[in-house]
């Protein structure tokens, strides 16, 4: 995006040579040289210049040019009715927009009619509905720094969700932002760039940072914010980031329209350049969460990605489910945003996790009355975004009768909640406030089915005012007179083609054809000749016209002001409604968790005091199983005394599925939701780690393996005794002595120094061998059926270690040319001697495979943890001098010679 769009330096210098309106356009140009202006000019949005280039490339529109005695200027044009779609193409394009709208009746004008930029559109404080592309927050986040802490906010404009929290080191700052995901980030003149390559950066004022700025604007949306926040980096933040969001609204009032007053507002530019410089509050801000990361998992930016929470990472140009989706059965916009924030922030706290799970049980139990409530729940507007257009005088009259719908299911949702029984029910159920003082204004005032535009009449019920209804009255009898008044003038002049017409330019009018023009009385006045008639009005017409015009013109008026009324009386309720709001959401996230666990055979979790317990039998893969005919349910047992899994197996044969599958069940537990295996004890985790298949960071100027590497330190850096971590192949992006020797090191660390609960799928067979040198490590296995040449998966997990990967059974299965699949076996067999003639592999392991259904291996899952590290190939008991000496080796820096040397030398051991 171009670091500035305000106007060229020719037209600055040239101010004084431009028309008024030209001269307008630059002025607000200047004033908002972070944007694309778009200028109203009659029914179409335009912009000028170097600008209209822009637009009308972005946007596929004619350049045009205007002409007047100053110059030549190129132009392109929207029109306004169709604004938001092409707003849309400039915001994905990397463009702020900043809409001037003209705030000034052109008829009433004596020069060039006021302009002022009414809103500024960012993708972070999107607010339209047309913009607005899901259900799902859209943050903008402000990242602030003082004494040593970083502050970090995040606002959701369209809902009013308003979160803040501090932390002291910048990963933590990274982990916060993976969380939200905003849209857009402002940042003073000290942050460092933190932010994901799709999040817009936008630099603001130094000066809203500033702490009596900053802590003056917190108080009068919130009151004190020493109470409220803890520490000035949280305070600089939220008084920046609620200074940007007034900024982006401008001077917007009363549906778009201008101040009442005709003041100035947000750089207003009148004909003589005078600007204002006010912001416009946002009344509908009732709460700022300030919150301690410490309360939730969290989950980063990377296991988010890995664990396919939210976006589904494309295979084959195809993109599959996601865990929330799978978990949605959410009835209304409100509750599928709140399952998702239960997902990005799963508890830490015992007692609200099982709140969620009694609340999940009895309506997992009770089908009747979760299915009432999901079918209530359907008739549920968005209400959150509802009161905020409501708050900001955007909201037209269907908003309103949407609210009142809303309003109008939540008494049947507190008698269907009445026989609750579990504790988070009947709360919920109190907290439904059925606003019965909205509800009545609204159904009093505002028609049932009402027209989008509120200033043209047909929004106020008959009966709510009497003057309206008298002006209706007096309007609807003129028209009347004026239906009757045909048939009356043909019987008195006796022309049966006669017609009563009406227009927009001349209004009323009789129309008589040129043969019948003899015929017309002498109190018609001519008003307009046509080709084959002439059009007359008559004294008593014309004054019928006028009441009627008249009539029509209060009532319209009166109407709007009603209207008006009606809608602040509604905004003045707006921390009522947004209360009812969080509950309903709430509700319908709790019966979307019921709904699946019904219907998908979850059961509830436990949670005990173990650390490091993990014990999930008959587990599955959420979503995987939903896209499978079959799928194999498989245990995992974890604790204190084994707590590292070394896992091993085919490719394709299941293992990063399994290990997914742990970190998942693991985090829909601590959300509280029942979850999908046969039983589930656990401890609480603080955090899930992932290092995760293949990635590189090319633009960044990152290889495959320094993402990997980068990803690893921040596990080792931050995972905790409480962790659960997840690790894929480490190693594997450098030579297989180095993967090795990192892979052993890490495994080694973890179990060591941090103690985390660990599952670790790896391909270096060698990597067994920490089953016998770590105590809390152990190995599992996927077992798998060679038939031929052909490799079959049952994705079964046994303890012990897998002695082959049958890569190359896989790589014939996927297709890979003959040749290349015979020759991979000629050289796999030439450095694994015997190993086309023998069970056993040259180190001595027997393979995890069946030969046409005949059990070669004599691991199972009831095989004791001793046996197994016996079979894992530990060193004769015999020789402890020799295995010693195997072990002391330092395989990453040791020489084919030296290693060639160091097996002669073994092999005279052996003989003496």
């Amino acid at each position: 995006m171009d670091a500035a769009l305000g106007p060229p330096e020719k037209m600055a210098d040239r101010a004084d040579d431009l028309t008024p309106m030209m001269r307008q356009y630059f002025e607000l140009c200047s004033a908002y040289d972070d944007s694309l202006v778009l200028f109203q000019v009659g029914d179409f949005y335009e912009a000028f210049c170097d600008a209209a280039e822009r637009v009308s490339r972005l946007c596929e529109i004619t350049l045009t040019k205007r002409e007047d005695s100053t110059g030549t200027y190129p132009m392109a044009g929207v029109p306004i009715d169709n604004a938001e779609s092409y707003i849309d193409t400039l915001l994905d394009a990397g463009y702020r927009v900043a809409v001037a709208d003209q705030v000034q009746d052109p008829e009433e004008a004596t020069g060039v009619v006021d302009r002022a930029v009414t809103r500024v559109v960012t993708p972070g404080t999107l607010t339209e509905d047309e913009l607005l592309r899901t259900d799902d927050n859209n943050f903008v986040a402000c990242l602030a720094l003082a004494d040593g802490e970083y502050g970090l906010a995040v606002l959701d404009v369209s809902t009013g969700d308003f979160y803040a929290t501090s932390v002291a080191r910048e990963s933590a700052v990274v982990d916060e932002l993976g969380r939200f995901s905003p849209a857009e980030a402002i940042v003073g003149p000290d942050a460092p760039d933190l932010f994901a390559d799709d999040c817009m950066v936008t630099p603001y004022d130094g000066a809203v940072f500033a702490d009596d700025h900053a802590r003056e604007l917190v108080a009068a949306y919130f009151g004190d914010p020493d109470a409220l926040l803890a520490g000035d980096a949280e305070i600089s933040a939220c008084g920046a980031l609620l200074d940007y969001a007034e900024y982006t609204r401008g001077a917007e009032t009363d549906d778009g329209a201008a101040p009442d007053d005709g003041g100035a507002s947000a750089a207003s530019v009148d004909g003589d350049g005078a600007a204002g410089d006010d912001h416009g509050r946002l009344d509908y801000l009732n709460h700022l969460t300030r919150y301690d990361p410490r309360e939730y998992l969290l989950l980063d930016r990377v296991a988010l990605e890995s664990l396919e929470l939210f976006d589904r990472r494309a295979v084959h140009g195809r993109a599959g489910a996601t865990l929330a989706e799978v978990l949605d059965e959410t009835a209304c916009a409100l509750g599928g945003r709140e399952l998702k924030d239960w997902l990005r922030r799963p508890l830490l706290d015992r007692d609200r996790i099982a709140a969620r799970h009694d609340a999940v049980g009895e309506l997992t139990g009770d089908v009747r009355t979760r299915e009432r409530l999901h079918d209530d729940l359907r008739d549920v507007y968005d209400i959150e975004r509802l009161i905020s257009r409501v708050s900001r005088a955007r909201a037209n009259a269907r908003d309103l009768r949407s609210l009142k719908a809303t309003l109008d299911v939540v008494p049947e949702l507190r008698e269907t909640l009445a026989d609750a029984d579990c504790e988070k029910l009947r709360a919920l159920r109190d907290r439904l406030d059925p606003l019965e003082d909205v509800r009545d204004r609204i159904g009093r005032a505002i028609r049932e089915e009402p027209p989008i535009e509120v200033t043209e009449g047909g929004v106020v019920r008959e009966g709510y005012d009497a003057d309206l209804d008298d002006l209706r009255e007096t309007e609807r009898s003129g028209k009347q007179w004026i239906d009757a008044l045909e048939e009356t003038e043909r019987e008195r002049t006796g022309v049966d083609s006669l017609k009563v017409g009406h227009n927009s330019v001349h209004g009323y009018y009789i129309e008589v054809t040129d043969p019948n023009l003899d015929a017309v009385p002498e109190d018609y006045e001519r008003r307009q000749t046509l080709k084959n008639s002439e059009r007359f009005v008559t004294p008593e017409l014309k004054a019928r016209e006028d009441e009627i015009i008249q009539a029509e013109q209060r009532a319209d008026d009166l109407e709007y002001r009603l209207f008006r009324e009606t809608r602040d009386a509604v905004a003045a309720e707006a921390e009522r409604v947004q209360a009812v709001a969080e509950a309903l959401a709430e509700l319908d996230a709790l019966v979307s968790l019921a709904t699946v666990a019904a219907e998908h055979d979850y059961t509830r979790p436990s949670f005990v005091d173990a650390p490091k317990h993990v014990d999930i039998r008959g587990g599955r893969h959420p979503v995987v199983e939903r896209t499978q005919e079959s799928f194999v349910p498989n245990d995992t047992r974890l604790d204190a005394d084994r707590f590292f899994a070394v896992v091993t197996g085919p490719n394709m044969s299941g293992k990063s599925t399994y290990m997914r599958q742990v970190a998942l069940i693991q985090l829909m537990a601590q959300a509280g939701g029942f979850v999908p295996a046969a039983d589930a004890d656990l401890a609480l985790v603080d955090r899930v780690f992932t290092r995760v298949g293949a990635s590189d960071d090319i633009a960044g100027g990152k290889s495959t393996f320094m993402v990997e590497m980068t990803e690893l330190a921040t596990i080792l850096d931050n995972a905790t005794e409480r962790s659960l971590i997840l690790l894929d192949e480490v190693g594997r992006g450098t030579s297989t002595a180095d993967g090795l020797a990192i892979a052993r090191a890490v495994t080694e660390y973890v179990h060591d120094e941090i103690g985390a609960r660990t599952l670790f799928a790896t391909h270096h067979h060698e990597l067994t061998e920490t089953a016998v040198d770590l105590p809390g490590a152990f190995n599992l296995h996927f077992t798998a059926e060679q038939r031929g040449e052909r490799v079959d998966f049952d994705h079964e997990v046994r303890s012990g270690p897998a002695a082959a990967s049958y890569g190359v059974e896989v790589a014939r299965e996927a297709g890979i040319p003959e040749a290349v699949v015979e020759r991979s076996r000629a050289l796999l067999d030439a450095d694994e001697p015997g190993r086309g003639d023998s069970d056993e592999t040259a180190n001595g392991h027997r393979p995890d495979v069946r030969s046409n259904g005949a059990t070669a291996d004599g691991d199972s899952a009831a095989t004791d943890d001793a046996a197994d590290d016996t079979a894992d190939g530990a060193a004769d008991s015999t020789d402890v001098d020799l295995a010693a000496t195997i072990r002391a080796q330092n395989l990453a820096t040791t020489t084919p010679i030296e290693a060639l040397q160091l097996l002669h030398d073994l092999q005279e051991r052996l003989d003496d």
